[in-house]
């Protein structure tokens, strides 16, 4: 049980990586605004104590988690200061990182590649093994990772034009991504843990350049719909605002 005791209300626990901007910060804020208590993880101390200030301004129940998602040390280290908040209850991976241009399969470099996987997929690994000891402990535990329909093999071959550029960094990694979840999804299905992805939409961030239509409060919607599913919801799925979308 991971729920934490604060003045006379009890609430859940939430991390989520990448908090200090964009997508990341509005799924901190829409769960610390849906009652939970939620750890702003991010790698800039200036940005991710701005986003803090921000939010408790608002009134909301956070704190700063300093996280690097490509570092060991760090990752060990947000998982000790989990534990001294009493635990985690929704794990949200969302840090992320596209790699930079060019990304055709012929012109990418193997740094860059290895880079992406790095954060996007390896990231990923490292913080949900770290996290894990404390969701098996918690009552409803929840792990959320931020995909994309880019990295849906069957939409890549089917919808040419709905499913972004050609690349061979970014796209493939959240192929990766989705294949993990699933992974993790069968190990985990006898511990109550339910695992699953979701796609924000083309939203507006520093990652593409604002070029989004969508705004990062209607990308992280889908986000916060999986981080509190019911217990007999779902696990092993990939959606979006519309519904379960093809791996």
């Amino acid at each position: 049980m991971s729920e934490t005791t604060h003045g006379n209300t009890t609430k859940k626990t939430a991390l989520v990586t990448g908090a200090n901007k964009g997508i990341g910060y509005e799924i901190a804020a829409g769960l610390a605004r849906s009652g939970f208590r939620v750890g702003v993880g991010a790698r800039d101390a200036g940005r991710r104590e701005e986003a803090v200030d921000k939010l408790r301004a608002e009134g909301l129940d956070v704190f700063g988690v300093p996280l690097d998602v490509t570092d060991d040390e760090s990752v060990a280290a947000a998982a000790v200061l989990l534990e001294e908040e009493g635990g985690l209850d929704v794990l949200v991976n969302n840090a992320a990182i596209t790699g930079g241009m060019p990304q055709e399969p012929s012109r990418v470099s193997a740094t860059q590649v290895l880079q992406v996987v790095d954060t996007n997929v390896v990231g990923v690994i490292r913080v949900t093994n770290a996290m894990l000891p404390m969701l098996r402990r918690a009552a409803s535990p929840r792990v959320v990772n931020v995909s994309s329909t880019v990295g849906s093999l069957t939409l890549q071959t089917a919808q040419d034009e709905a499913v972004g550029p050609i690349s061979a960094a970014y796209s493939p990694s959240k192929t990766y991504l989705n294949a993990i979840t699933v992974q993790y999804a069968k190990e985990l299905a006898g511990a109550g843990v339910l695992v699953n992805a979701g796609c924000p939409g083309y939203v507006a961030t520093d990652l593409n350049g604002h070029r989004g239509t969508r705004t990062p409060e209607q990308g992280a919607a889908v986000f916060l719909e999986l981080a509190t599913l019911p217990d007999d919801g779902p696990t092993g799925t990939f959606r979006d605002e519309s519904g379960v979308q093809p791996w």
